[in-house]
């Protein structure tokens, strides 16, 4: 109660200050009313917070923000990931580059939560649009917690217990990121850095206590301790699941856009439909923490 109090608290006065408009049943909000390129009040981002965790994610439209900037904000929620593999803004190495035009960006164009495949998976990201096609482009997400809450009580029960394997090889396969000695001795060292990694299949949010699916497309490879064949079709099954329309929201990029997500309990999936197009954006990714599921104590 104490924690709901807490969020009602500060998205009560984020209400008084902005306007938020909400996009779909489960999940996303535009806010307006708020200049991101400026320094934020602990009032402020305390009200961020609290509107992240009440639609898991949200949008700023007719931003100007520079990389710099866009660093910034990213400090004010938490330390900042730097990703192994993605090229990175020149003199801002937190930001990473998202361009077709000079990568393979297969990953992004399937359901998936971003960097599972390390011990401590990402609390948020901030995701800036640098370059838009003319047509195409948008991304979806999906709400963990709405497709949790649609299982059936036996399939919960079952799930709740059950651990999965995340590795980064899934979508960061040889084939695609080793195609000269230099790249190929390279994929090797981030590969050896970032083993496989078990996580519970569902999640347990750890500010709002919600039960999230952990599993996504992008990192997950198996269920953990049950025969392979169960272990596919289980996952195949949540894999679907997740995709149903009823959980999602879409978005339609404008310049000057910017997204803001809760990464522990939701899935996204960047539409690859505007090729030869170029799309360029960058992302900030804040840091998270171990992940727990309901069998589990959270590790504090």
């Amino acid at each position: 109660m104490a924690l709901a109090v807490y969020q009602n608290n500060f998205t009560d006065k984020a209400a008084q200050k902005w306007q938020v408009k909400r996009l779909s049943s489960h999940i996303g909000a535009v806010v307006k009313g708020v200049e991101l390129h400026k320094p934020l009040s602990v009032s402020d981002i305390a009200s961020l917070r609290g509107l992240l965790l009440q639609h898991q994610v949200l949008f700023f439209r007719d931003q100007e923000i520079t990389p710099r900037q866009h660093r910034d904000l990213g400090l004010a929620f938490g330390s900042l990931h730097r990703h192994p593999v993605y090229p990175t803004v020149p003199d801002v190495p937190e930001a990473i580059v998202l361009d077709t035009a000079q990568n393979d960006l297969k990953d992004n164009a399937l359901w998936h939560t971003d960097v599972t495949f390390s011990e401590t998976p990402p609390m948020g990201a901030i995701l800036v649009a640098r370059h838009l096609p003319e047509i195409g482009g948008d991304t979806l997400w999906a709400s963990g917690t709405a497709a949790y809450d649609a299982l059936s009580e036996p399939m919960k029960v079952h799930l709740d217990n059950l651990t999965a394997l995340h590795d980064f090889t899934r979508s960061f396969p040889l084939s695609r990121f080793g195609r000269t000695e230099e790249e190929r001795r390279r994929w090797a060292e981030i590969r050896n850095s970032h083993l496989p990694v078990e996580h519970p299949v569902i999640r347990v949010h750890p500010e709002t206590g919600q039960k999230a699916i952990f599993v996504n497309e992008g990192f997950t490879t198996e269920i953990c301790d049950i025969d392979a064949e169960e272990s596919a079709a289980l996952l195949a099954f949540l894999f679907r699941h997740m995709a149903r329309p009823e959980f999602h929201m879409r978005w339609s990029w404008r310049a000057g856009d910017v997204a803001f997500w809760d990464n522990r309990i939701t899935q996204h999936y960047a539409t690859d439909d505007y090729r030869p197009s170029r799309r360029i954006m960058h992302r900030i990714t804040i840091l998270g923490d171990k992940p727990f599921g309901p069998a589990d104590k959270p590790v504090l």
